[in-house]
Order: structure tokens, then C-alpha cells, then sequence
């Protein structure tokens, strides 16, 4: 797989994203302002919480902002089967007879794009999975701690 156009796809959506969430912002910030969301009595709180949800939708925006920072500058490794699992692999395990893919980079865990046909999952080296991943190689097994339950994932493929 080509994590180069892969991170390129991350960057596209986070840039759209981005521009969804401005515009948003943008209209919370307006109502919050707006002559209309003065209180009438002490018990209206319609402009305070239009000022919080702006306030975490800020947020949201520099978060964003930060990740586009860093996957524009991110150094790839390309990895092989001998290779240890490290930041910015590509990694596909098998769980439960399912196939799935995770990309560890340091922050953006969560973010999961499309494709080539699949779901990719950002997930960082300090999640549960992630640090269970770390240092192995293809056929390596992660076990994952869930409450009193274990999952585990063999390791197919790295990229």
C-alpha cells in the first residue's frame, strides 16, 4: 500500500473537515452573538451554551489544524515482515476471523479514512491496541485488555 497517497487522502479529509467545521463555528459564533440570544430571565441559557459549543468548536478547529501540520511533515518508514511495529505503520491483523487495518501515528487516533476498499483506522502508539502492537513483527499476536475480557490480533501484514 502507498502510505504516501494515504496520508494524502487523511490530509484531503481533514482539510474538509476543517472547512465544515469553520462554517459551523462560524454560524454557532453568530448565534451566540446574535441580539436574539440575550437572555430574557435568569433561567436562559440559550447564548451560554451557543459560547460553549463555540468555544469546544474552536477547539476542534486547532486540533485539526495541528494534525494537518503533522502529516504534511510526518517522515514515513516503509516497514517489511521482519520489521518491528512502529509509528507510521500500516498494519492489517486478524481478529476473530475479521481483517482490519490500523496506521499508528503519533496523535489523530480515531480518525478512520477509506481506502483503497478499505476502512483505515488512526490509532496512536499510547491506545490500548496500539501499545500492544508496538515491536512486533508479522505473526506477532496483540492481546488487548478489554474489563475482564481479552481480544487478540494477529499481525498479517506491515507496511
Amino acid at each position: 500500500m502507498n502510505k504516501k497517497k494515504l496520508i494524502e487522502n487523511i490530509r484531503t479529509q481533514l482539510t474538509n473537515d476543517l472547512d465544515v467545521l469553520k462554517q459551523a463555528a462560524k454560524a454557532t459564533y453568530e448565534a451566540a452573538t446574535h441580539e436574539e440570544s440575550k437572555p430574557e430571565n435568569e433561567y436562559d441559557t440559550r447564548g451560554l451554551e451557543a459560547s460553549y459549543l463555540a468555544g469546544a468548536q474552536a477547539k476542534r478547529i486547532a486540533e485539526i489544524e495541528e494534525l494537518l501540520v503533522i502529516f504534511k511533515h510526518v517522515d514515513i518508514k516503509d516497514f517489511g515482515p521482519n520489521d518491528k511495529i512502529n509509528s507510521t505503520a500500516l498494519v492489517e491483523v486478524e481478529s476473530n476471523g475479521k481483517h482490519s487495518f490500523f496506521f499508528i501515528m503519533a496523535k489523530g487516533g480515531g480518525l478512520s479514512i477509506s481506502y483503497e476498499g478499505r476502512t483505515i483506522q488512526v490509532i496512536t502508539p499510547s491506545s490500548p491496541l496500539g501499545e500492544a502492537l508496538q515491536d512486533l513483527k508479522v505473526g506477532g499476536i496483540a492481546v488487548v485488555e478489554n474489563g475482564d475480557q481479552f481480544r487478540e490480533y494477529e499481525v498479517l501484514n506491515i507496511w
